[in-house]
């Protein structure tokens, strides 16, 4: 169950859009968020020449989902550096690393496996690493320990926008709060979310589009398809995997081929509008 904590964020140079420092304070873990132009001014600084497990974040132009890579190193920084001379589509890097230098090689292991393994499974980024590392041998409490550790993890992603960690899922709402719209020989299902709205697993589009349809959303539905979120099937398309939009209107116009307005489309069981129980 969620409860509620302290976050605290550190500017280093000001900028609320530069270089981040984010930590529970009662927690041995914190964050550092990095956008990909400041390497050289967090090469300055002491926070990254530790041990630690890191995430790469990015968006590629054919991907419908944002990417993300997980990996450990005993030098984050160092490795940072040789991701921004080998990697193309990161645009930020978090590191997380231990406030009092605890965490060991073994510990980073650890954590860079249950990293990958519950992106995977969340699959809410496209994930860059192929295949999930062994888990390395670690104590019984220290595996209790790194948990823990690997729960503010997850909340320090989501605080700073990537909520990687954060599953969706139909049989998490009632009956009563799924969100449905009909057109004509599809129907598709979906609930608003913190950080959007999401069309579930099972739910149907359209698969011609009108003449005036935005292209927006027909690069959008072409992603989907090519990132095989979409399936043809039937005539129409149906969707293979929950699927998180920015909006419910985006939604709406991906299920039904042409620009719509989601606060009106979507509507509970009773008929009622995503405007009716959300706006008024």
């Amino acid at each position: 169950m969620n409860r509620p904590q302290t976050i605290q964020i550190f500017l280093p140079d000001g900028s609320p859009r530069s270089v981040k420092i984010a930590e529970i304070t009662n927690r041995v873990v914190k964050s550092i968020l990095v956008p990909r132009n400041k390497i050289d001014y967090i090469s300055s600084r002491d926070e990254l020449r530790n041990v630690g497990v890191y995430f790469l974040f990015g968006e590629s132009e054919d991907k419908a989902k944002p990417i993300v890579y997980i990996g450990e190193a005993e030098d984050c920084l160092e490795r940072l550096k040789q991701h921004n001379r080998g990697k193309e589509f990161w645009n930020y890097a978090i590191v997380m690393v231990s406030k009092i230098n605890a965490f060991t090689k073994s510990h980073t292991k650890y954590l860079e496996h249950i990293a990958i393994a519950q992106a995977k499974e969340a699959n809410r980024y496209e994930t860059e690493n192929f295949t999930i590392p062994s888990k390395p041998f670690v104590t019984e409490s220290m595996e209790a320990d790194l948990l823990d550790s690997f729960d503010t993890i997850k909340i320090l992603l989501s605080t700073l926008g990537f909520p990687v960690f954060e599953k969706v899922s139909k049989e998490q709402i009632t009956a009563k709060e799924l969100l449905v719209l009909n057109g004509r020989d599809i129907k598709a299902e979906g609930d608003l979310i913190d950080d959007g709205f999401v069309v579930f697993k099972g739910s149907q589009a359209k698969k011609d589009t009108v003449p005036s349809c935005h292209d927006y959303l027909i690069d959008l539905r072409n992603k989907l398809l090519q990132s095989e979120i979409i399936k043809e099937v039937n005539g129409n398309y149906l969707f293979t995997q929950d699927y998180v939009f920015n909006s419910p209107s985006t939604a709406g116009g991906v299920v039904l081929g042409r620009s719509t307005n989601g606060w009106t489309k979507w509507k509970n069981r009773d008929g009622k509008t995503l405007d009716e129980l959300k706006r008024k």
